[in-house]
């Protein structure tokens, strides 16, 4: 896609994760269901979030089957990853390194969670040796 997907508020993600952890095309009723606990919402609020994520490109929505069953148009990685870049460059200049020793100074993070981070990338070294990651 070349477009670069725009961003999601908070409750258009809560909504996405329920679209991408269903597995397929799902129903405004289920979508509701599952937001249970986590939003109070009315079926007249979730149908307004749905059409502007359909406006914002994010899904797609099948009116054939006699139920409106709405599926992802972007997959989660693919959005996760840009929000990820974007994230990295506006808040911390694109260094990734910015982020963690500002986590770490924080308190935010734990050694726990930096010697886990050590143990991940020393095992992504091990299966990209000799391969160029650019």
């Amino acid at each position: 896609m070349c477009n670069t997907p725009k961003k999601l508020g908070e409750a258009e993600l809560e909504i996405m994760q329920v679209i991408w952890n269903s597995g397929g095309p799902v129903t405004s009723n289920y979508i509701l269901k599952e937001l249970q606990g986590k939003r109070k919402w009315q079926l007249s609020t979730l149908m307004t979030s749905l059409a502007r994520l359909s406006d914002k490109g994010f899904v797609c929505c099948d009116r054939s089957a006699g139920n409106n069953l709405y599926s992802p148009v972007i997959a989660e990685n693919e959005y996760k990853s840009g929000a990820s870049r974007h994230f990295l460059e506006k808040l911390y200049n694109n260094s990734l390194q910015n982020m963690v020793a500002t986590l770490y100074s924080s308190k935010a993070i734990k050694n726990s969670d930096v010697e886990e981070l050590r143990n991940f990338l020393d095992e992504l070294e091990a299966e990209h040796s000799g391969e160029d990651w650019d």
